[in-house]
């Protein structure tokens, strides 16, 4: 033993002594006789085809051989960066032709978030390496060039084969996308309604056909612009069909676009419905008496519109003591029934009024009975007196009364063809513009705080504020600056009080200064102890350039004074027109033939006469005979889609008055509308109207719901508001697309309302309904 461990003691000094002596010399020769080995082991043991079988271990799912064509398509659906989409988006016909028969697994499919599943480990992998696999012709030719013998004819014929086929039904799906384009454009374009009942095919067919797009494409001011931010119909429906249509693309595993996006409302769906539990009760309006869900009231009297995020689906109740039908107009002048505007404000104000009168179920309003003293009549005449050039009826046909107490002054104005919109203000103060409703007064509710009115610029002929608690002065005199925002040049602001401290007068007198006001007249009535206040508002920019200061400065040249809708009141003067070719230069024509004259800034007049005609005819040969409607009872009318007034002024010789409403993403067509002598606002649809529940007799609806297809999260909450606004035993009127109206149908039925008629010609058709009592 000692013999052997001597030997292999010595042994091991030996191997210790050379290691050391060679030293570095013999670890490089070990590190290169290992790395031989390694890479002879490699070339004898790795398959030949490399490329394929890491992409067949990457897709093992696929039982079809993987060409380098396929490659190209697998790898173009990842995204690997937002720059590289839209060279993705061009792909997805070859992507779709190429590979729906091979993703059978849904573990290679891609996820709706553009990646892939969390099974798909290799789908990961390759994800992460996708800006390197979009397979250069370099790349392709190395890996080619490492296929081998018949496999490699194989693929690369294959790859010809689906190459050439690939192409050909691309081609073939462009020729078909053209031809679908072709064909929707035409049917967006050319929207065939009949003659309503009668379905007489005549002229006004074709103008019926064209409406959409030369009423709204073409009836617009200042070329197309829209109200504000929003652009056209077209666009903002071109724009959210595309959305659409991408998304679509991303969740289908096919790839393939819908362009077909349904119809608005779902017909298979059911609808249970149940009364509102708010504060406000039978008189809430939803975007004004704004409350918490919980039920707390938040700022129930606020200066500013907010709408409640959750749609409103609950139906407002009627009255406590019921509802009758109306008071049929004109009889309506003088008397309405209680009942149906009861609460509490208002009569603790009928019995401290004079002019309004509770009488057995009736408010009645005796004639010569107003707030000021001597009545109405002769308020109006003296303020005759004080200025001639004003002359109602004639020159001044659209007047804006601010606040709502006494109707009366509206009153005695529609008896000389003025048409006057009462601005009913939602504050502390009882506010009577229900009364006024429902009385058949043109009226509407809005808040007015620091945002601006739903109304374009220079459009109402006179202004009347009469102890209306409007401060005009504070806050910079921002609400008189709306005020000359919305009037006329060479307009009329008529404000009377009586009782003005020393203060306000000074404060008034600098201010109108600052804007150019001219004070005609300065007068108080010995009879009504009223002052009467009449500022002009200048007709020319250069009253403006002569201001020592300039404060209000002038609005910036690129400011629309058009935009409203959720605008705020802006702090500047917007500058005079003073191009024939520019709207407000002259003023209208006298009543009545202001609404059939077309100025030289309408520059489509023919198609704006042959749309008067067209709405002429439907309305003579369908609607006043042919629906069943009984016109004596109808009064306040809505057309919820108003172009240029077309439609209201074929209802002009009627005993009825219109509110055209201008949706604010369609074209600005609504100085149109005032310059006709025709009263209207803006809206958005997709919110509640500034209005009290039950104010309409008849509800006009010509294409509105295919307009808002991709506008509102929740369309059926138009269908809510209509159902709020309207009495009961009002109509409503609906022409639209047949794939619309029969959903349409359903829900209006779920809803109790009793179809009248219903009419389909070429796809479009028309819808009359009647509301009925029933609540849930």
């Amino acid at each position: 033993m000692r013999k052997h461990n001597t030997a292999l003691t010595r042994f091991g000094r030996k191997v210790k002594g050379s290691y050391q002596s060679y030293g570095l010399g013999v670890k490089l020769a070990a590190v290169v006789i290992l790395g031989l080995c390694f890479v002879f082991i490699w070339s004898v043991f790795s398959p030949s085809s490399y490329s394929v079988a890491y992409q067949r271990d990457t897709f093992d799912d696929i039982r079809e051989p993987i060409s380098s064509a396929n490659r190209k398509k697998v790898t173009s659906l990842v995204p690997s960066t937002k720059k590289e989409q839209p060279h993705n988006k061009k792909l997805k016909h070859r992507s779709s032709s190429g590979e729906k028969k091979k993703r059978v697994d849904r573990s290679s499919l891609p996820s709706k978030s553009g990646g892939w599943h969390k099974n798909d480990k290799s789908g990961v992998d390759r994800k992460r390496k996708g800006e390197d696999l979009k397979l250069p012709k370099k790349a392709d030719e190395v890996k080619e060039q490492e296929l081998e013998g018949s496999e490699t004819e194989v693929l690369e014929k294959e790859n010809e084969e689906e190459k050439i086929g690939n192409d050909k039904q691309e081609e073939e799906k462009k020729v078909v996308e053209v031809k679908e384009n072709e064909k929707e454009k035409t049917e967006n374009n050319s929207k065939q309604e009949g003659d309503g009942v009668d379905g007489k095919e005549t002229e006004k067919d074709e103008i019926e056909s064209n409406k959409e797009e030369e009423g709204e494409g073409e009836g617009t001011v200042d070329g197309n612009e829209g109200n504000g931010e929003l652009a056209n119909t077209e666009e903002l429906d071109q724009e959210a069909a595309e959305k659409v249509e991408d998304e679509d693309e991303k969740a289908k595993d096919n790839g393939k676009k819908d362009k077909n996006l349904g119809p608005l409302f779902d017909p298979k769906a059911h609808y249970t419905w149940n009364l509102c539990s708010t504060r406000s009760k039978h008189n809430y309006i939803p975007c004004i008496d704004f409350e918490s869900a919980s039920g707390k009231l938040q700022n129930y009297r606020h200066h500013e519109r907010s709408c409640p995020k959750a749609p409103q689906m609950c139906l407002v109740p009627l009255p406590p003591g019921g509802y009758e039908t109306p008071v049929s107009w004109p009889e309506s002048k003088s008397k309405i029934l209680y009942k149906n505007v009861a609460h509490l404000k208002l009569e603790a104000f009928v019995k401290k009024g004079s002019w309004v009168v509770e009488s057995g179920d009736y408010l009645t309003f005796p004639m010569n009975q107003s707030i000021p003293k001597g009545g109405i009549q002769h308020y109006l005449d003296f303020i005759e007196e004080m200025v001639p050039d004003i002359e109602w009826g004639k020159n001044i046909r659209v007047v804006l009364d601010i606040g709502c107490e006494d109707s009366s002054f509206g009153a005695s104005l529609l008896e000389k063809d003025v048409l006057t919109l009462t601005l009913g203000l939602k504050d502390d103060l009882v506010d009577l513009a229900q009364v006024a409703l429902e009385r058949g007064f043109p009226a509407v509710v809005t808040p007015f705080g620091t945002r601006r009115l739903p109304f374009p610029s220079g459009v109402f002929d006179a202004i009347h504020c009469n102890d209306c608690h409007a401060s005009w002065h504070s806050n910079g005199g921002k609400h008189l600056i709306e005020m000359n925002r919305i009037l006329r040049p060479g307009g009329y602001f008529i404000l009377s009080s009586k009782h003005s401290s020393i203060e306000v007068e000074e404060a008034m007198s600098t201010l109108t200064a600052s804007i150019c006001w001219n004070i005609l007249a300065d007068k108080t009535d010995e009879i009504s102890d009223i002052r009467i206040k009449l500022y002009q508002k200048p007709q020319a920019n250069d009253i403006y350039q002569l201001r020592r200061k300039k404060v209000p400065p002038l609005c910036k040249a690129n400011e629309n004074p058009d935009a409203s809708w959720y605008v705020p009141i802006k702090f500047c003067l917007h500058t005079i027109p003073e191009s024939i070719e520019q709207r407000g230069t002259e003023w209208p024509e006298e009543w009545p033939k202001r609404l059939e004259t077309y100025p030289d800034w309408m520059s489509n007049r023919e198609k704006l006469i042959a749309d008067s005609e067209h709405w002429k005819a439907i309305v003579d040969h369908s609607y006043l005979v042919g629906l069943g409607i009984d016109w004596s009872n109808i009064r306040n009318v809505m057309d919820m889609k108003a172009i240029n007034g077309g439609f209201a002024a074929a209802l002009a010789q009627q005993k009825v008055w219109v509110m055209n409403v201008i949706p604010v993403h369609a074209p600005n067509t609504l100085p149109i509308v005032f310059e006709r002598g025709l009263i209207g606002v803006y809206h958005d649809w997709c919110e509640a109207f500034g209005t009290y529940p039950r104010s309409y007799d008849l509800l006009h609806a010509d294409h509105l719901f295919s307009r808002l297809k991709n506008r509102c999260k929740h369309p059926i909450v138009i269908v809510v508001e209509m159902d709020r606004i309207l009495r009961p035993g009002g109509w409503g009127i609906i022409r639209d697309k047949v794939e619309i109206l029969d959903p349409l149908e359903k829900i209006l039925r779920s809803l109790h309302w009793e179809i009248r008629m219903t009419f389909a010609k070429d796809k479009e058709g028309i819808l009359c309904a009647q509301k009925t009592m029933w609540r849930p």
